[in-house]
């Protein structure tokens, strides 16, 4: 059980885990009406530039 949720913590801290949850959630709008469907899009792609702008990439 320790070793699943370190590799979930770990999972977690990678830019890339959040940057597909954010895709994924963003792609859940298109089950809503149009003006849901734009606000859900736009807020997804802002949240993923923030993270992008300040998050370390690997080297």
């Amino acid at each position: 059980m320790k070793n699943i949720f370190e590799y979930i913590v770990t999972r977690l801290k990678e830019r890339s885990t959040w940057l597909g949850i954010i895709s994924l959630v963003t792609a859940a709008g298109l089950t809503v009406s149009p003006d849901q469907t734009q606000a859900i899009a736009t807020a997804g792609v802002g949240l993923a530039g923030v993270i992008a702008v300040f998050t370390k990439d690997k080297t």
